[in-house]
């Protein structure tokens, strides 16, 4: 589904629903998530930070699905690739930042876990953990919550398809389905599980298991943030009507390596990955955009210039911010007995 070229396609996104200001920002947020990722990795090889896990070739899908969702109400288990959606449902590049500089003002863990491991009470991120997947399940029995109390939130969760092999999905979409709970689960089919390429990994669509427990599934292109928004929304208005779970397929491509530590043209070629630049979601929506009337090329330079600024300033404060105190590393590990822990 092209967002660009014919005539009825200019007014995509207001057949969706979304206004003028709402598509642009989408794009803000793509933009910004891409600058995020093009500056974690300036400081990593300048030895300002250990480590970073790119997003670059995800934000469409991110962002998308954030806007189909109810940002006020729902919960989100986002993966460790998710800087596009945590931003877009609230997260600001300067407590990104303070977590990837590991400092202990960093909303998700004080400091105390890597980068991208994101938690925020406030915005109702539910905090992350290494083993990968285990966030499904965890979903699963937030909507079970949603249930059980009757109260109208779904919970949101994301995982690559590399781990969609793991037991922690399928135990929770057999879950899910059986009880027809409010749960959206995205799998973000970027193609690579590290090192290994999709086709050694996989046997079929991902979006088809979802027959074998009771619910939708459906593939999507992951380039295109408004094709992901619309799946998303349709998915959270039958959650909410009681209609159970979906499983959505967002395909889409890793432009970068799988981490700074991955030497990615060890298991493919320049030539693929440049070929799969030319779908990049970013400048697709920003042609959208211009092929809209809404845009053009000096304000789209202009918002490049304040999302560097609000970069840099980001960049400064967490480099500055303290790290945390080594007495404070149990802090919130373990609950207070005093407090009702036991």
């Amino acid at each position: 589904m092209s967002s660009q070229g014919t005539a009825d396609a200019v007014h995509r996104h207001q057949q969706l629903g979304l206004s003028d200001g709402e598509v642009l920002d989408m794009y803000k947020y793509m933009l910004l998530a891409r600058k995020f990722d093009e500056r974690c990795l300036l400081l990593q090889r300048a030895g300002k930070i250990n480590f970073h896990v790119s997003g670059v070739g995800q934000e469409a899908a991110q962002v998308g699905a954030a806007f189909g969702l109810d940002r006020d109400h729902d919960y989100y288990l986002p993966y460790y690739r998710d800087y596009g959606f945590v931003l877009a449902v609230g997260m600001t590049p300067r407590e990104l930042m303070l977590s990837a500089f590991a400092k202990a003002e960093d909303p998700n863990s004080g400091g105390r876990q890597m980068p991208g491991h994101f938690g925020h009470k406030k915005l109702r991120i539910v905090t992350g953990s290494s083993p990968v997947t285990t966030q499904v399940p965890h979903a699963v029995g937030f909507a079970l919550a949603a249930k059980m109390k009757k109260q109208e939130f779904v919970s949101f969760v994301t995982f690559g398809e590399g781990s969609s092999n793991q037991g922690d999905f399928h135990e929770g979409a057999n879950f899910a389905g059986v009880h027809k709970l409010p749960v959206i689960i995205m799998c973000e089919n970027n193609q690579y599980a590290i090192s290994v390429p999709i086709h050694k990994q996989l046997s079929g669509k991902i979006s088809d298991r979802a027959q074998g427990y009771g619910f939708p599934g459906l593939r999507v292109d992951g380039n295109d943030a408004l094709e992901v928004y619309a799946a998303v929304k349709e998915a959270r208005r039958r959650a909410i009507a009681g209609e159970g779970p979906t499983l959505i397929e967002a395909m889409m491509y890793r432009l970068s390596p799988h981490s700074t530590s991955d030497n990615d043209l060890a298991y493919r070629t320049k030539e693929e990955v440049e070929e799969n630049w030319k779908k990049d979601g970013v400048p697709r929506m920003k042609n959208y955009l211009i092929d809209c009337g809404i845009w053009d090329e000096a304000r789209d330079a202009d918002l490049a210039s304040q999302l560097a600024m609000e970069m840099k300033e980001a960049t400064e404060y967490a480099d500055n911010a303290p790290y945390p105190k080594p007495e404070d590393t149990l802090t919130h590990v373990y609950a207070d007995s005093e407090e009702g822990g036991r």
